[in-house]
Parts: structure tokens; C-alpha cells; sequence
């Protein structure tokens, strides 16, 4: 009975981190948004966790530093809004999974969750986000809608996921989408080219 209860247990706690898995990677849907004139810049995970810490190359941080800082200038010059999306790991089986592979980065509540200091008040809105699609809590629609955006410019990190996923969210939508590869990091760039390929064959528009 003891060994059953176990197992039990042990299975039920198995069980609940792969759904976690599976709600970091889902990509969410949502209502086909009608026709919208207004573009939006959305910066995704620009945050001191990843940017100081994470997997990226002094030369790859240079170059997306300066594409990006270019683009938000470019941005206010045009009123077009500018959006942060900040990762915080906040679901209970995900933060446990951030502590587990990810070293507890981003978990809600710890150090560095903060918009990079390059990136630091240059957002016009920023959200936080929970996984790894920027529209799964619900609050990006309705600030988009409220600015009538229906073209998205993404740009951030890390290419193969959360820009990836945040881009697959956008599209299920109805949503333009463009992306300059100038603009965005990855820990690893097949993967990244894969994810990329991919967003092309969904209709996002590569420069």
C-alpha cells in the first residue's frame, strides 16, 4: 500500500510538471481581430535576467542593442507605441520548472525581472507575460485593440521561443507580423533558423 501511495504520487507530481511544460510552449488563440491601421513595436524579454546572464555573446548583444535602439527611435519619431513584454514565471509547476532547468531565472519575485538598462524606460506600455507566448494572460489583446495595432514588429529574445511563440499567437489572430533579424537573439541559431522558417510559412514577414 505505502509502495502504491508512492507511485501515486510520484505519478500525480511527474503529471503536473509536464503540463507546466506543456503551458510554457502552448501557444494560445484567441478572436480574429478585424482590419486595424496602427502599427506597435513590442520588445520581448529584454529583461537584466537574460540580457546580463543569459546565453549571448558580447558581439550578439552589440548588434541587437543598437538595431533595437534604432527601431524604438525610428518608433517615437512616428508615434507608433512602443510595448515590453517582461517574463515572469509565476504559474506554481512553472516556476518550479524555472528552478529546475533554468536556474531560477525570471521566477516572480527574484532579482533582475527588470526591463534591461538599455532597454529601461523606453516602452510607451509594458506587460508581463507568464509563458512563453506574449498574448496567453489575456492583457495584450486588449491594448492592442485600444490602439487600433494590427501590425506587429517583434523583436527580443530568445528567437525560438519567445519570439517564436509570441509571432504563432499573433498570426492565430490575424495579425501582420515582421521581424528584423537584426533585432532578435538566440542561445542557438539552428534552432532559431528552424523556429524562423516556420514563422515564414505562417506569414510573418523576415528582414
Amino acid at each position: 500500500m505505502t509502495f502504491l501511495l508512492s507511485a501515486l504520487v510520484i505519478g500525480g507530481i511527474a503529471l503536473w510538471l509536464i503540463r507546466g511544460i506543456w503551458r510554457i510552449g502552448r501557444v494560445s488563440s484567441g478572436p480574429r481581430i478585424e482590419s486595424r491601421p496602427a502599427t506597435a513595436l513590442v520588445m520581448i524579454d529584454l529583461q537584466t535576467v537574460f540580457w546580463r546572464d543569459g546565453p549571448y555573446s558580447p558581439d550578439q548583444k552589440a548588434g541587437a542593442e543598437t538595431a533595437i535602439l534604432q527601431a524604438v527611435e525610428r518608433a517615437k519619431a512616428d508615434d507608433i507605441p512602443v510595448i515590453a513584454l517582461r517574463q515572469e514565471w509565476s504559474i506554481p509547476a512553472t516556476k518550479v520548472i524555472a528552478r529546475l532547468a533554468m536556474e531560477g531565472a525570471a521566477v516572480a519575485g527574484t532579482e533582475g525581472t527588470e526591463i534591461a538598462p538599455p532597454f529601461a524606460d523606453k516602452a510607451d506600455h509594458t506587460l508581463v507575460k507568464r509563458v512563453q507566448d506574449g498574448f496567453e494572460t489575456g492583457a495584450l489583446d486588449p491594448l492592442l485593440k485600444k490602439l487600433g495595432v494590427g501590425h506587429l514588429h517583434l523583436m527580443g529574445l530568445d528567437t525560438a521561443y519567445c519570439v517564436a511563440k509570441t509571432a504563432l499567437a499573433a498570426r492565430a489572430r490575424g495579425y501582420q507580423v515582421t521581424i528584423d533579424r537584426r533585432t532578435i537573439l538566440a542561445a542557438d541559431q539552428k534552432t532559431a533558423d528552424k523556429a524562423l522558417k516556420q514563422l515564414e510559412e505562417t506569414g510573418v514577414t523576415l528582414i
